[in-house]
């Protein structure tokens, strides 16, 4: 229940982050959002009832890690870049995978070698040691340091915080809902969540020993998927390639194959590790987070000074529809007896999300309200 809850508050707390930075600022929301993540993380170590899990682990790791969310992201390059946006995002998205990558087999080694409460202490450490860099070395903004934001031609002044973080935060949502891009794209995003998160990094392990895979070695699998640097390597070029072409498209490709991956899923399934098992989840790794950096582009083209809380709000569309698949992926297997149903539904949403970011109309305004 505490996963769960953390999951849910990583998506609902990343529009409110992206408000609350553009009131604050970047350095005070992320080194505040650091401290709770500590906090949680350390208090773990004492709890001794359920509850304490769901409060420790779920609300405050959840609020501190959904503050440094894709919204995240999102903000510092709306405000330092104007030329290279896509790539910057793309690699802001795979130092997420990068952590991952880096932090747990580290923690798996202590929670093997000696215990979960030293790995939770060391999650706690590692997140109060980053604190004073934050604060020594990150900026909110160019202006700060007397510098342009990279690419532009003239300096832009800071702007003035903006006040009612919440209020805005709401406001923009409201606005929003009421032009078709935001329901394109958060649709599409839901079915990202959906075949990733709620799909492959939920089911593909117990699918896979259905048909007499060894856990460990279907385990194995997903890791490289998830957290192995395929998946840095296809955000960052996803982001090379939002600056160069369509970011439409660009997600239509993605989504579409995807699509066929799963489609073909059923057949490659097998008691042991062949080749196209191995090339398709080099593919899923390579495609796992490479829709980010063209849904953040399509919310800035038309969301504008918005468009961080937008996507925040996209974002968050993204972890409902993981949820659902989640979910509901489990209960047709217990139905159907198999998962096949649940791949070919599951490619038929995939190709469905295709259809729909090359529907989005292409504009350029200045922000939701403008729109509104």
């Amino acid at each position: 229940m505490g996963g769960v809850t953390n999951l849910a508050l990583y998506g609902l707390t990343a529009p409110f982050a992206a408000a609350l930075m553009d009131r604050f600022g970047i350095r005070r929301v992320v080194a505040v959002a650091l401290a709770v993540i500590a906090l949680g993380s350390g208090l773990t170590v004492w709890m001794t009832a359920a509850w304490q899990l769901m409060l420790c682990w779920g609300l405050l790791v959840g609020l501190g890690s959904g503050s440094m969310a894709l919204a995240f992201a999102a903000t510092v390059t709306n405000r330092w870049f104007t030329d290279r946006r896509g790539l910057v995002t793309g690699i802001l998205t795979a130092a997420s995978a990068s952590g991952q990558l880096i932090f747990l087999p580290l923690l798996s080694w202590i929670i093997e070698t000696y215990d979960w409460r030293p790995a939770a202490v060391t999650v706690s450490l590692a997140a109060l040691t980053v604190i004073p860099f934050v604060w020594l070395l990150l900026r909110d903004h160019p202006a700060d340091v007397g510098l342009k934001p990279y690419g532009a031609q003239e300096f832009v002044p800071k702007p003035a915080p903006v006040q009612g973080a919440a209020r805005r935060t709401i406001q923009v949502l409201l606005s929003a809902v009421r032009t078709g891009p935001f329901w394109l794209l958060a649709g599409t995003f839901a079915i990202c969540g959906a075949s990733t998160n709620g799909l492959i990094q939920t089911h593909f392990v117990p699918a896979a020993h259905d048909h007499g895979m060894p856990i460990t070695a279907a385990a194995s699998l997903l890791a490289v998927a998830v957290v192995g640097v395929f998946d840095v390597v296809g955000t960052i070029a996803s982001g090379w390639f939002t600056d160069r072409y369509d970011p439409r498209r660009l997600l239509a490709v993605y989504y579409a194959l995807r699509g066929v991956s799963l489609l073909f899923l059923p057949m490659l399934l097998a008691p042991s590790v062949h080749p196209p098992m191995i090339f398709f989840i080099v593919f899923y790794g390579l495609d796992w987070v490479a829709t980010v950096p063209p849904t953040i582009a399509l919310c800035r083209e038309h969301y504008g000074d918005d468009s961080a809380i937008v996507f925040g709000w996209v974002l968050a569309s993204h972890q409902v529809g993981a949820a659902l698949v989640a979910f509901l992926g489990g209960m047709a297997r217990d139905v159907f007896g198999a998962y096949d149903v649940v791949w070919y539904a599951s490619g038929a949403l995939c190709a469905a999300a295709a259809l729909m970011a090359l529907v989005i109309r292409r504009r350029s305004v200045g922000g939701v309200r403008a729109l509104a």
